[in-house]
C-alpha cells in the first residue's frame, strides 16, 4: 500500500494515525517532495473511478490562484493530468493506493473496506 501525504495537513495526519491505529503496512511519500507523475495520476484515475476533477486539492491557496474552477472545465483530461503532475499541492491528499484500488481524500469508512 502506498500513502501519500503531506505532514502539515491535519487530514493526512489523521488519515495516517487511522493506518498506524489498525497496524497497516504502507509505504509512506511525501507529495511535495515526490509529487506524482503523469503516468502514475493517470493509472490512479484508472483505478479510482472518480472524475479527474475529484484529485485537484480545491480548497488550496494554489488551485485559487490559478482560478483552476474556471480553467478545468476548457481543459482536456491530458491537459489536468499533466496540470496535476507539476505540482503536488494541486492534488487532493491524503491518497492510498493498493494494486487495484486508489482513495483520494480521508473518509474512514471508504479507508475500511480497503
Amino acid at each position: 500500500m502506498l500513502f501519500i501525504w503531506y505532514p502539515k495537513c491535519s487530514t493526512c495526519q489523521k488519515a495516517k494515525k487511522w493506518l498506524d491505529s489498525h497496524e497497516i503496512k504502507y509505504t509512506e511519500r511525501h507529495i511535495v517532495e515526490e509529487n506524482p507523475t503523469y503516468e502514475e495520476l493517470k493509472e490512479w484515475h484508472q483505478k479510482s473511478s472518480l472524475p479527474l476533477k475529484k484529485f485537484f486539492n480545491t480548497s488550496g491557496m494554489l488551485y485559487k490562484e490559478l482560478k483552476l474552477k474556471d480553467q478545468l472545465p476548457k481543459m482536456s483530461e491530458d491537459e489536468q493530468l499533466k496540470l496535476l503532475a507539476t505540482n503536488g499541492m494541486l492534488v487532493k491528499r491524503p491518497l492510498l493506493v493498493t494494486e487495484d484500488k486508489m482513495l483520494v481524500g480521508f473518509k474512514e469508512a471508504e479507508w475500511k473496506n480497503i
